[in-house]
């Protein structure tokens, strides 16, 4: 299934690659990320705990980056697995658009599969938890970038400038993965 979403970002295209690119600034944003841990180049290990109803589960998992376009975009390929909860594969395409000086649109398009008892969670309860769940990012992500174009954000050089593209798309997935549990009709 393809799944698609986007949000207005208070900050310069490049401010919010830099911010996207910030494993420190994404583990804050993330709900429930323990964990983002670089294992090779453009691949990393990720923990994230989360509950959807009455399914709780800490998923490990692995993500890869390609097709880097900086600072306007890649794609992200996942797999992760929450035990007995199930597991989730797929990947998105996250792009960055410049709006106005300080606005950027952050689009993703993102395809996924989930199995386990995740699959088996009501449409209904897995919307509201998904729409919660990024709505919790990208307040906290905003604040992040807020923060950043702020007069005492600018004077000191981002922490995760140099670092490499992180977990956004991770980030995306996750949500889009969430989204297409949400949307599907519940099983008999």
């Amino acid at each position: 299934m393809e799944l698609k979403g986007e949000r207005t970002l208070p900050a310069s295209r490049q401010v919010a690659w830099d911010a996207l690119n910030d494993v420190e600034v994404l583990r804050l944003c993330v709900p429930g990320c323990e964990s983002i841990t670089a294992t090779a180049e453009n691949k990393y290990a990720v923990v994230v705990n989360t509950a959807i109803g009455p399914v709780k589960a800490r998923f490990t998992g692995k993500l890869e980056l390609a097709d880097i376009d900086a600072p306007n975009g890649y794609t992200i390929k996942f797999d992760g697995t929450g035990g007995q909860a199930g597991f989730a594969r797929g990947d998105a395409r996250v792009t960055l658009e410049s709006l106005a000086p300080q606005q950027t649109k952050l689009t993703y398009v993102a395809t996924s599969q989930v199995g386990g008892r995740l699959a088996q969670v009501g449409s209904r309860l897995i919307d509201a938890a998904a729409g919660a769940m990024a709505d919790r990012f990208f307040a906290a992500f905003s604040d992040q970038l807020s923060a950043r174009a702020s007069p005492a954000g600018a004077a000191a050089p981002a922490a995760g400038a140099a670092a490499k593209p992180a977990t956004i798309g991770f980030w995306s997935l996750f949500v889009a993965f969430l989204r297409r549990l949400f949307s599907r009709a519940p099983l008999d």
